[in-house]
Formats: structure tokens, C-alpha cells, sequence
């Protein structure tokens, strides 16, 4: 029968009375004359947070020691486990021997040792060590593990010190250090070198990143990356920081390279702080010290830097937007005068149930579009628009099913132009709207638990405009979509309003199938009493009659999904489509996007452009995995880009090797070839891990 004492109250010594009771329980204890309590059969030992389960203990009361006979293990309060084979440890299980030992830290990383003098309850020291976060396998070698003469453990520090240390790898030593330092795997953040990436490129050649993390303090630290290759010396740098409201994210970097004669850089910052009262304050900096930096280093493939700083105030009946925003162009074929570069915005709308029924919305608005040039005309022109709108709408059920909503809306703009000619320089525009929307949804069940819906919708609006027409700077790209078809207006901005009687009707059919397979069929069209000003040939809303819209989606058990739309301009005449198929289960991930769109010289596109889009992941097993991804233009009939990565890891290493290449080129970018080979050496998660044998 198992024997339960307090040894506070038996045996141990007056000085731990103060600490707190040890408990022991054990199939048999004995206490001799010579004041030594042996304990046998299935010990263990509770105190303070630690337990220690072992074969046979004895404590000797005039040593104040703790004699333990293996297998011994012991759980620390902080998570570290020790085992060994036999260990002299005093009553706290603090300090003391424990010989032919292992350490298991934050349940990842194991090191096994010869010895471990355990002092402080703090330090721990370890002499003839073998460190690893793999799985050992009986007398397997682990495919890394680092071999040092002695090892020091810094329990509160949480950093492990070594000394004389050989990292070998499947056995075989390929780096000797005199002295090294890692981080406890349960410290998080701590100062010192990342693993290394490789990166080999044909236009900067093979070069190697070697990463330094530096904390400084608690909520800030900064990344230093060195980056050389024979064509280029590169420092790189991230710093972030936490604040009580907010944060804070700083990547960028300068580089002295062949390509060009003069320094590069680049510098991105992003962040957002909650002022209180709801509002919001976000801001975005993007700059680059020339077009083809961010493309020639892999950085990103935006065509645009943009930078902005943003108030918001999202409230349940109240929105407040105030955003100013700069535009840095990096495509060869844009100008400036096709975007301003500095653009402001203000607005606020709020809206409230009025007793009469139905929600009235009003608001107001300030629009800046700004252009450094005072050249007459589109490359110079400067805008500026102060409005305020009104607006009402409300929805009725009708007898047999019928549903009907009606708006009616009312808005006045005053626009401010200058260095252009051809507008006057105040000018005022009033615009009243009027619409209505009649749907009719049919519901029927089918068979094999099928649900139909089919939702035949016809709207008729009238709008017009009482004053000067403004210049267009924000409504210069719309497209007829599912979204817009019985809107109103269906410019994308406010300096363009569509005037006239105009009507719209479409059928909406939603299949939502039993076993998990849903479809939804969309087809529509819009009419005009007149034509609009402002809308492209491949919009789908140039002249009287919008193309029609035919749109679907489609999806099935087990991750397959369709989607596409398109604009037709009669039965055979396509002008646009956008379509993509997916397809994901646990191991394989496939996805393909094709986009047709015809010629249009008003979007500066003379040519048919036709692309396929593909990606695809594979998990070949739990160590492998391969992705790839592809773009190639079909009207050109040439690649734009591809690329793929290969990835092997375990539960301790993790090895990634990609190889990619942009085929495009410019007077600024050239076509480049990248590789890539970048790792981590022990990430310390066993989560991954394949058993023993299979790494």
C-alpha cells in the first residue's frame, strides 16, 4: 500500500519550514535511527511547482541532501524537464548532481550530458553535451545536433552558452565554434544572428544575407541584414515597435551596386494608432529612390508607391474618412497627367430612421487633385470639389411575393479649377436622382434536398445635372459587374453622374444543393435614354444599352470552385471575361485565372490582352511540399513570369529552394533570373515531426 507523508512536519530541515510543505508518495517509506527517510517503489515528490518521480530516494536529515536512484525525472516550475540515471539534489530540487542526464527545454530542445550540476536553482552546467531538437531514435545519430565540452544554462536569462562546440550534421562536423550562444527555445525574443539566406540572381550574381535581430526592450526591436554579392553591397533593415495604442512597422534599404552609378534605396513604413472616441489614425509611406530598385531586389512588384495618411471614425450611424494620399509612379508608360500625384479627401455621412419610415442619409464631402505642373491642360490641371448629398430609400414587401425599394437622392457640388483653359474656374453642379427596384423571388425545393431560387429584378432611375460639367479625375475606370448593374450611377467616382431615364433588368438563379454543391447564374443588362460621357469600350457601359452580363459561380464538395464573368455586345461578339478555377483538399491546392480582354485605345490598349494566371501547391508527404506559380501572355504568345518552391522539413529542420524568373523587361527593368536557398535550423516544434527513421 502507497504510504502519504508530509516531510515538513517529519523530516526536513527547520530552515524549509518557511518555503512551503514537500510531499512525498511512495509504495514504501522507511525512517531509520540515524534520521534517514528511505522511500521505494513509484516515488514522487511535489514542491513548490517541481515533481520528481524516481525508483528510490533518500534523504539524509544531517546532509540536508536528497540521494535519488533512477530513472529519475524532474519537471521544473518553468517547464524544463531533467532526467537522468542517478542524482545528489537538495530538498528544493534546486541544485545538486544529476549524472548521465538530459535536459528537455520548453518540451523541443533536448541536450544530453554526462553530468549536470544544477546551482541557484538557476545555472545549470553540463559537461560532455550533445544538443538537437530532432528525434533520437535509439542510437540513430539525429540529422544536426551541436557536440560541446560544457554548456551553461541560464534558467532566468533563459540563454544557453556553450563552450568548444561542433555543430555536425547526419554526424559529419562541418562548423566548429570556441565559444557560442543560442537562446533558450522558450525565449522568444533575444539579440543575435538569424540563419542566413542565399539569393543568386543574373543581374546582382550569388549573394548571402545574414540577418542580425536586436531587441530593445520589451516592445521594439530591429532587424540588420547585410547583404553582399559581387555586384552589390546591401544593408537592409526592419524595426517595429508596440505602443499601448498602436504600432508601428519600418522596413527598407540602401544599396551600392553596378547597375547604377548612384546610391539606391528604399523605405516602407506602416502603422496605426487608436486616438480614442473611435477614431482611427492609420498611415502608409512608400518610397523608392528609383523604378526598377523594388523589381532589380525582389523587394515587391508594385507599380505604383503610394503613400498616405488616413483619420477614420466608424460609428453604427456615423462614418468620418479623412485621407491624404501621394502617388509615385514606377510604370515606363504612365504619365503624370494620367494620375495626379497628390490627392485629398474628406468626408462624413451619417444616417438616421426618420418617424415617416424608411433611412435618410446626408453628408458631406472635399475632394483635392493635385498636379506639381502648370502646364494648361490635363498634365497641369489642379482640382478641387466641396459637396454635401441627401438621400432617402425604403423597402416594401407587395402582395404575391413582390419586394420594392425606392431611393431618391439629391446632391450639390462646387468644383475649383485651375491651369486649365478649358473648364471654368468655379462652377456649380446640382444633381437630382430618383429610383425604384422591383424583385420577385421564387422559391422551390427539389430534389435531393435541392433549394431554387430564381429572382427575376427590373429598376427604372432618372437623374440630371443643372449646371457646368467638371473635369473627370475619378471616374475614369468602371466595369458593368453584378455589384452596379441596377445601381443608380455606375461611375466609379463623384465628377461623373449618369443622366437621363435609364433602366435595368436581369434573373438571378441560386441552386443550394443537399450534399454541398451550390450554383449561382447571373444575367442582365442595362438600357439609357442617352449616352454617357467617360465610359470605355471594354467597360461593358459605353453607348445607350450596357453588353450583357452573364456571370456564374459554382462549387462542390471537397474545395472545387468556378467563377466567372462576362460582358457580351451581342451573341458572339466577347468583350471581356475573367475567369478562375480552384480546386484544394489536404495535400494538393490548384488554381487557374484566365482574363480576355479586348482592344480599347481609350485604356491605351490597342491589342487583344489575354493572360492565364496558374498556381499550384503540392504536400507530397509530411516532409515534402513543392508550389509553383505561372503567368504567361497568350495574345504576345511569351511567359511574363514563373517560378517554384521546394520545401523539406522535419521536426527540426526546415529547408526551402526556390527558383524563379520575370521575363518582362523595359528601359528601366531588365528580364532576371533568381535563386534562392534559405533554412532554419530547429525551430524547435515537434509538431511536424515524421517518426523515427522518416526525416
Amino acid at each position: 500500500m502507497r504510504v502519504f507523508l508530509i516531510l515538513l512536519m517529519l523530516c526536513l530541515p527547520l530552515s524549509l519550514h518557511a518555503q512551503g510543505a514537500a510531499t512525498l508518495v511512495a509504495d514504501s517509506v522507511v525512517l531509520t535511527q540515524d534520521e534517514q527517510l528511505i522511500a521505494t517503489g513509484n516515488v514522487e515528490v511535489l514542491f513548490d511547482g517541481s515533481r520528481l518521480t524516481a525508483s528510490e530516494i533518500v534523504f539524509d536529515r544531517a546532509s540536508d541532501t536528497l540521494q535519488i536512484i533512477g530513472p529519475i525525472v524532474v519537471q521544473a516550475a518553468d517547464g524544463t524537464i531533467f532526467t537522468a540515471d542517478r542524482a545528489t539534489l537538495d530538498p528544493r530540487l534546486e541544485n545538486g548532481i544529476l549524472q548521465g542526464a538530459r535536459i528537455v527545454l520548453d518540451q523541443q530542445l533536448q541536450v544530453a550530458s554526462n553530468q549536470i550540476d544544477r546551482r541557484d536553482g538557476r545555472y545549470s552546467q553540463l559537461y560532455k553535451t550533445t544538443a538537437t531538437s530532432c528525434r533520437v531514435c535509439g542510437t540513430q545519430t539525429p540529422l544536426w545536433e551541436i557536440r560541446a565540452e560544457r554548456v551553461i544554462h541560464d534558467a532566468e536569462e533563459r540563454q544557453l552558452y556553450f563552450r568548444n562546440a561542433t555543430l555536425r550534421v547526419r554526424g559529419i562536423p562541418v562548423l566548429w565554434l570556441p565559444r557560442m550562444r543560442l537562446p533558450d527555445p522558450s525565449l522568444e525574443r533575444a539579440n543575435g544572428l538569424l540563419v542566413p539566406e542565399q539569393r543568386n540572381t543574373t543581374q546582382l550574381g550569388f549573394g548571402i544575407k545574414l540577418p542580425y535581430f536586436i531587441t530593445l526592450g520589451d516592445h521594439r526591436d530591429l532587424t540588420l541584414t547585410p547583404y553582399v554579392s559581387p555586384e552589390t553591397t546591401t544593408l537592409e533593415l526592419r524595426y517595429r515597435q508596440a505602443f499601448a495604442n498602436g504600432n508601428l512597422t519600418v522596413e527598407g534599404a540602401i544599396s551600392d551596386d553596378t547597375l547604377l552609378p548612384e546610391a539606391r534605396s528604399y523605405l516602407f513604413a506602416e502603422g496605426g494608432f487608436d486616438l480614442g472616441d473611435d477614431y482611427q489614425l492609420n498611415f502608409d509611406i512608400e518610397t523608392s529612390s528609383d523604378p526598377a530598385y523594388l523589381l532589380d531586389y525582389g523587394y515587391s512588384d508594385i507599380d505604383r508607391l503610394e503613400s498616405a495618411v488616413q483619420l477614420l471614425r466608424v460609428m453604427d450611424d456615423t462614418l468620418f474618412n479623412a485621407r491624404l494620399t501621394n502617388y509615385e509612379l514606377l510604370r515606363d508608360d504612365e504619365e503624370d497627367a494620367s494620375l495626379p500625384p497628390i490627392i485629398a479627401d474628406l468626408s462624413y455621412e451619417t444616417r438616421y430612421e426618420p418617424a415617416f419610415g424608411g433611412v435618410l442619409r446626408y453628408g458631406a464631402s472635399l475632394d483635392v487633385a493635385y498636379r506639381y505642373s502648370t502646364i494648361d491642360g490635363d498634365a497641369g490641371r489642379d482640382v478641387g470639389r466641396i459637396g454635401a448629398t441627401g438621400a432617402w430609400s425604403d423597402s416594401w414587401v407587395l402582395p404575391y411575393g413582390f419586394v420594392a425599394d425606392m431611393q431618391t437622392a439629391l446632391r450639390a457640388d462646387v468644383y475649383f479649377v485651375s491651369d486649365d483653359i478649358a473648364f471654368e474656374n468655379e462652377d456649380l453642379r446640382v444633381a437630382p436622382s430618383v429610383g425604384a427596384t422591383l424583385r420577385w423571388p421564387l422559391g422551390r425545393v427539389g430534389t435531393a434536398d435541392a433549394t431554387h431560387l430564381l429572382e427575376p429584378v427590373v429598376s427604372l432611375g432618372w437623374a440630371e445635372t443643372y449646371g457646368g460639367t467638371p473635369p473627370n479625375e475619378d471616374s475614369l475606370r468602371t466595369e458593368l459587374d453584378r455589384a452596379n448593374l441596377f445601381a443608380l450611377s455606375r461611375y466609379a467616382g463623384d465628377d461623373r453622374i449618369e443622366t437621363g431615364l435609364q433602366g435595368a433588368a436581369g434573373v438571378t438563379w441560386t441552386r443550394l444543393g443537399g450534399r454541398g454543391f451550390n450554383s449561382v447564374l447571373s444575367f442582365g443588362r442595362m438600357f439609357r435614354q442617352e449616352e454617357q460621357d467617360g465610359f470605355t469600350k471594354t467597360s461593358g457601359l459605353d453607348g445607350r444599352n450596357s453588353d450583357w452580363l452573364l456571370a456564374g459561380q459554382f462549387t462542390a464538395p471537397g474545395g472545387f470552385l468556378f467563377d466567372t464573368r462576362s460582358l457580351w455586345n451581342g451573341v458572339q461578339d466577347l468583350t471581356v471575361i475573367d475567369s478562375r478555377i480552384a480546386w484544394q483538399n489536404d495535400r494538393i491546392s490548384l488554381g487557374a485565372n484566365y482574363v480576355w480582354l479586348g482592344p480599347d485605345p481609350e485604356e491605351d490598349r490597342l491589342e487583344t490582352s489575354s493572360e492565364w494566371t496558374v498556381d499550384a501547391g503540392f504536400v507530397i508527404n509530411d516532409a515534402w511540399s513543392f508550389d509553383v506559380d505561372a503567368r504567361y501572355d497568350l495574345a504576345a504568345e511569351r511567359p511574363v513570369r514563373a517560378g517554384a518552391v521546394l520545401q523539406w522539413r522535419n521536426e527540426c529542420v526546415t529547408v526551402d529552394v526556390s527558383a524563379s524568373r520575370r521575363f518582362t523587361s523595359s528601359s528601366t527593368v531588365e528580364p532576371t533570373t533568381t535563386f534562392g536557398i534559405s533554412g532554419s535550423i530547429g525551430s524547435f516544434s515537434t509538431g511536424r515531426a515524421t517518426g523515427c527513421g522518416n526525416e
